[in-house]
């Protein structure tokens, strides 16, 4: 029997009584009005500002002091309040560590006497069991909203103190263990990726005896796709790929494609390497891949097709080193979107050794792309394994018999 068992058996044998938010804490919702933003004075969090158990501060704006003045004098946020998101994504929680020094709007304010009750409500309200009520309670119009009223009768099980203490104790060192953890994969990530990219450098710096040659020189044809609209892409039909995707799913090599639509006219094949020529930074623009499948395949728009007859790894890890990136990145004007163009593409140049001299290094290479890849994708899988093990055993510790009335 654990210490939290011998606890419920001799403090609660009976169950455990259950309370309302309002029974326990005073509850309050920031403003619901738009106060101006300025550019300096104090900060206005919203509820887009919680989200994954923190405060994001960096996406807050700022209000004049009279505007903070008066919100605050609805509810003033202090340490150890609970905050939830009462308007968008609803249900979102984060407890105050810090003084605050920000007014609310959207947003719901659990105001806590103690640490220990803070800590404890933090950990049932991100409950399941908590969870299912506010979306049992919530509207669901145009935008979702949690009514102050609701949240205030939110039923919360309170067992005596010595047992708030120990589940607190045993949550809070699980979730220290599973930040732990999340740290050093990430780490471990972080350092192949860089002993990956020094190799790869080391391997694509070359002396005098290999040639230097454009895009331009060693392309057999270089064209853009056609438009793509995103309700254009379909679950079936002919594999695609659009521009975004680029940035945001391929890395050096894919052979399958995330998207499908029905119309397209401007096709790629095996080897050939995509360019996305849109973007939202300069230091990215232009980034690029190669397609190994061999479905033909539909190129949306902003994106550059290059057919080429050299081996389409090689270009590709060639392509993506910083010497690359950076005459990709040249003459850009930064603004809101950015734009490369095929001119620019066909002047870039990179070393082009022999076929065998390619075929070497793209294996070598190839085995540093697959352990960076391992861990990238193992690293994810890892963390949600942990938080699935935590909100399993969250849920199991905050479930107790309901006491007799």
């Amino acid at each position: 029997m654990t210490k939290l068992d011998r606890l419920i058996a001799e403090l609660c044998p009976d169950g455990v009584e259950y309370k309302t938010l309002f029974d326990i804490c005073d509850v309050r919702d920031g403003t619901h009005d738009s106060p101006k933003k300025t550019l300096d004075g104090k900060l206005l969090v919203t509820s887009k500002n919680i989200k994954n158990g923190e405060i994001d501060l960096s996406t807050s704006y700022y209000i004049s002091e009279k505007d903070y003045i008066e919100i605050n004098r609805r509810s003033k946020v202090d340490k150890w309040d609970i905050l939830v998101s009462m308007i968008g994504t609803v249900g979102e929680i984060a407890i105050v560590l810090d003084e605050p020094n920000y007014a609310i709007k959207n947003v719901g304010v659990i105001k806590c006497r103690d640490e220990l009750i803070a800590r404890y409500l933090l950990h049932y309200l991100k409950s399941k069991i908590a969870q299912n009520y506010i979306l049992a309670n919530m509207s669901k119009g145009s935008q979702a909203f949690l009514g102050l009223g609701k949240l205030r009768n939110f039923p919360v099980p309170l067992p005596p103190l010595p047992i708030q203490r120990e589940i607190v104790r045993i949550l809070d060192n699980f979730t220290e263990l599973t930040a732990e953890l999340t740290a050093e994969l990430t780490a471990e990530l972080t350092a192949r990726k860089k002993q990956y990219e020094h190799y790869r450098n080391e391997l694509l710096t070359f002396g005098d005896d290999v040639s230097v040659v454009s895009l331009g020189e060693i392309s057999t044809d270089m064209y853009r796709g056609t438009g793509i609209k995103r309700d254009e892409v379909t679950e079936t039909g002919t594999p695609c790929v659009r521009y975004g995707e680029i940035y945001t799913t391929y890395n050096i090599w894919f052979d399958t494609c995330v998207s499908y639509t029905q119309t397209g006219s401007k096709t790629f094949g095996h080897g050939d390497i995509l360019f996305a020529i849109t973007g939202e930074s300069v230091e990215e623009i232009a980034k690029s891949c190669v397609y190994m499948g061999h479905e033909k395949c539909f190129a949306g728009g902003d994106i550059v097709v290059m057919k080429h007859t050299q081996n389409p790894k090689y270009i590709s890890y060639a392509l993506s080193t910083a010497n690359a990136q950076a005459q990709k990145s040249k003459g850009k004007v930064k603004s809101k979107v950015v734009h490369s163009s095929i001119p620019a593409l066909k002047e870039i140049v990179i070393p082009l050794p022999p076929l065998a001299e390619q075929d070497r290094i793209v294996a070598i290479l190839d085995r540093f792309d697959a352990l960076t890849t391992d861990i990238s994708s193992g690293l994810p899988a890892e963390i949600a394994a942990r938080q699935k093990q935590y909100e399993y055993y969250r849920d199991k510790l905050l479930t107790f018999k309901e006491a007799d009335a």
